[in-house]
């Protein structure tokens, strides 16, 4: 997917993401989660490239508790409500979180975990309902970090995962309606799709059947059951 560029963005640039094709080491965090919704455009959503909506992460849902772990060795940056300062955003946030103080609405925000997975790019968990980890604590690829919910404007519980790099010029465009609404920042950096990293889902093999014993006589193995 081409993303858009920040005007000036890359001019004082000292170091560039590592190539997605580089980056090992990650495993589902959610480990039996079906995908309800992927990476990429869609026709709604927060957020804008090339004049698409897209959804900038993947959505990963099984059930209300279910253990989230982490994608990747990593170090948690934050976890809780107060995440928007790591969540990539290019632009003041100061307005945004004087809007949640004067609302008192910082408890409508999804609990976040934001990980720095130590090789330019940052995991982000959205969702939980309740996590156990704690800001500066190092996390190997599988440990747990927390249970499945819908805190947050969620339909249901499931877990949003995002990655990105702080190091990235390209941006996704926030919704002018949201960005007047909110008070955010115009601009976050763009995220990458998940599964690039994500190791292949491995499919249940069929269930071998067995044919009924007049099949012979008709060649219809199965046909009409």
């Amino acid at each position: 997917m081409p993303f858009e560029a920040l005007p000036g963005a890359g001019q004082a640039l000292q170091r560039k993401p590592t190539p997605t094709f580089l980056l090992t080491g990650y495993r589902w965090p959610l480990p039996k989660g079906r995908l309800t919704n992927p990476f990429g455009a869609e026709g709604w959503g927060d957020f804008i490239s090339n004049g698409e909506h897209v959804h900038d992460g993947i959505d990963l849902a099984t059930f209300c508790g279910d253990r989230i772990v982490a994608a990747h060795d990593g170090v948690v940056l934050t976890a809780g409500r107060h995440y928007a300062g790591y969540l990539g955003w290019k632009g003041d946030l100061g307005p945004y979180t004087r809007r949640l103080d004067r609302k008192r609405a910082w408890f409508t925000l999804p609990i976040v975990v934001i990980i720095d997975d130590g090789n330019t790019y940052r995991s982000m968990y959205a969702h939980f309902g309740r996590v156990i980890v704690k800001r500066g604590q190092y996390v190997r690829a599988g440990q747990l970090l927390g249970y499945e919910g819908a805190t947050g404007h969620a339909t249901g519980c499931h877990l949003h995962y995002g990655l990105f790099s702080p190091l990235e010029t390209a941006v996704f465009r926030l919704d002018p309606g949201v960005v007047k609404r909110m008070k955010l920042p115009k601009f976050e950096i763009a995220r990458i799709d998940p599964q690039q990293v994500l190791p292949p889902r491995k499919l249940a093999k069929p269930k071998p059947t067995t044919a009924p014993k007049d099949s012979s006589a008709t060649g219809q193995v199965g046909q009409g059951s």
